[in-house]
């Protein structure tokens, strides 16, 4: 019998605020010690289902489990839940902030100081300790929150944009806090709208939209699926012959690359036919990025919905 390493399960959720159908019928799975993309367009459901995960909403149908056990209020103690909205006092400085959150937590205070002090060290924030967190810059705020979600050793982290208001050089330290953690065996949901980042971290996503999944699989297996014919030529010679071949659309062209689309030969019959003509500096299939996809997807989605609307 093959072992079930999820670590959170969801099975055939449902949310509705009044008339409004929030989440519908939605089923993930999600592995222990995994990254896992959260996708969707604004109003989509994605809150809502975060909201059910850390019981602050309640499903009208279906059921949440970790570890196979169904969601209980125990298990917010293992839950840290970064919301894309700060929750911090703007008045109250920022380590007795974090001692106070973290006590509420139910870590003992001189173990609250005691990882207080590490992370503060950890994020570069130490010398800012006695400032009130409304004297902090939006990026400092962000660390803030960052700390208060992962200090009190979650085994489920739930972040929300996480990366907001941060500079490349903070968004790149808190990226490696994360990868660390997942490392340690922490499972995460991570739920952005920047797609290089997803990219960059997730084992696996799903994307929803109009309150369903309309996604999911690991990140190469949804990259190939929605490939199509397109390669990326590099080459030091002049590359304007390409206008001339059959059977191909220039899509992109610059200084020594061009991008076309194969439309009735392959990737091998178009490579031979073109190292008769020129030098090939450099030959591969260009796959989609996600946020291609994203785009794709959800422009489906909102066209098929429309159609459903006229017919009915």
């Amino acid at each position: 019998m093959k072992e079930n390493n999820n670590y959170l399960e969801i099975k055939n959720v449902t949310k509705v605020y009044s008339s409004k159908v929030a989440v519908k019928d939605i089923s993930l799975s999600i592995s222990e010690g995994t990254i896992y993309g959260l996708l969707g367009p604004n109003g989509a459901g994605k809150t809502t289902l975060i909201r059910m995960i850390t019981r602050i909403l309640y499903p009208d149908k279906g059921e949440i489990f970790i570890k196979g056990e169904a969601l209980k209020e125990k298990h917010i103690k293992i839950t840290g839940y970064m919301p894309e909205e700060r929750g911090l006092y703007r008045k109250m400085k920022v380590f007795e902030q974090l001692i106070y959150f973290l006590c509420l937590k139910g870590l003992p205070k001189a173990r609250a100081c005691q990882k207080t002090e590490m992370w503060l060290k950890k994020l570069n924030m130490y010398e800012w300790k006695n400032k009130p967190v409304g004297e902090l810059s939006k990026g400092m705020q962000q660390k803030i929150q960052f700390i208060l979600t992962v200090s009190h050793e979650p085994s489920l982290l739930i972040l929300d944009e996480p990366f907001a208001g941060l500079d490349p050089v903070n968004s790149q330290l808190i990226k490696d806090i994360i990868l660390e953690l997942k490392a340690s065996g922490v499972t995460t949901i991570f739920s952005t709208h920047r797609m290089e980042q997803v990219e960059e971290m997730c084992d696996k996503i799903a994307l929803i939209n109009n309150a369903q999944v309309i996604l999911e699989d690991n990140i190469r297996s949804v990259k190939k699926r929605f490939q199509k014919n397109i390669y990326r030529i590099e080459s030091d010679n002049d590359l304007s012959i390409l206008k001339d071949i059959a059977d191909l659309t220039v899509l992109e062209s610059g200084n020594n690359y061009s991008v076309v689309e194969l439309k009735s030969i392959t990737g091998k019959e178009f490579l031979i036919k073109l190292l008769n003509k020129v030098d090939i500096t450099k030959f591969e299939l260009k796959l989609p990025t996600l946020n291609e996809i994203f785009i794709e997807l959800v422009s489906k989605s909102e066209e098929g919905r429309s159609k459903k609307e006229i017919i009915i």
